[in-house]
């Protein structure tokens, strides 16, 4: 048991990006799940993950085939052959995407300086979220995963690899087709934990009222893009970083002059839907 907390704290000390971004995440699933599917969550999207890279690792399903480097042995925490941190990261960014995708997906209303998510229990369970939210994720991986692929050039370190290459700045067409079905297992499963478990209690209530609280999700996502963005400047891999830039300025530019045409386009009948599902959300007490 000391060695596995050795381990544990040694990814913490090591890794410590991806532990802030999984605050994050804690923080805005609590605010928009509950605290109870957060940790459910937690757990069941970290075993996803690790089931999908252990068999890409020896099967080559669903990512394509890739190995580890473990460089690291002795310093944080592997399991069965996967960095812990690796699976633990999936979990932060499904759930980012599913948040981004209820956004873009749920009306808007603007009161003062802050904007407000008039979702919906209908909308958070609907397919358009669904598969929105595991191209939004697979998007992010597009992002991510070359950049991932250079750790030996930045504090990630390298940890991975393609032994055949692959034709997209040296990640594989394939690994973004198992990110895709990943992120279809995984957002279903926020999907279903909403759908059966609704807590209303103190803490949960607290949560719902903090500002802007149904958007947390919305900067982790642009967060993680930003931060790839800025490591691939960093380690001057120029053309990556370019892409990366336009495929994001792209993205905010289309989401941003649509979430202007939402809020113009708002109506009561959105509000009053919103309430109904959830009466102690922050509209009910920054709204008349």
């Amino acid at each position: 048991m000391s060695d596995f907390l050795k381990l544990l704290l040694g990814t913490v000390i090591i890794r410590p990006y991806v532990f802030i971004f999984l605050f994050v995440y804690l923080i805005a699933s609590m605010c928009q799940i509950g605290w109870k599917n957060s940790l459910i969550y937690l757990v069941i999207g970290y075993l996803i993950a690790f089931l999908s890279e252990y068999s890409s690792i020896h099967c080559g399903f669903p990512y394509g085939l890739y190995v580890y480097v473990n460089k690291t042995a002795g310093r944080e925490l592997w399991v069965a052959g996967v960095p812990f941190m690796d699976s633990l990261s999936y979990v932060f960014l499904a759930y980012c995407s599913f948040s981004m995708a209820l956004f873009l997906q749920s009306p808007v209303i603007k009161k003062g300086s802050e904007v407000l998510l008039l979702d919906t229990r209908a909308i958070r369970r609907s397919w358009q979220v669904l598969v929105l939210g595991a191209l939004l994720m697979t998007f992010l991986d597009v992002i991510i995963d070359p950049v991932a692929l250079l750790g030996s050039k930045w504090f990630l370190g390298k940890i991975y690899g393609y032994p055949d290459g692959g034709i997209y700045f040296g990640v594989p067409l394939s690994n973004f087709g198992g990110w895709f079905l990943v992120a279809l297992v995984m957002i279903f499963c926020i999907q279903r934990l909403d759908s059966a478990i609704y807590s209303t209690d103190r803490l949960d209530q607290i949560f719902s009222c903090l500002p802007w609280n149904s958007f947390i999700g919305v900067f982790l996502y642009v967060g993680i893009m930003g931060f790839n963005i800025t490591i691939g400047y960093l380690v001057k891999a120029y053309p990556l970083a370019l892409v990366n830039t336009l495929m994001s300025a792209l993205f905010m530019a289309l989401a941003f002059s649509y979430t202007i045409f939402k809020i113009y386009h708002v109506n009561r009948d959105d509000l009053t839907t919103h309430l109904r599902d959830f009466p102690k959300a922050r509209a009910s007490l920054l709204l008349p």
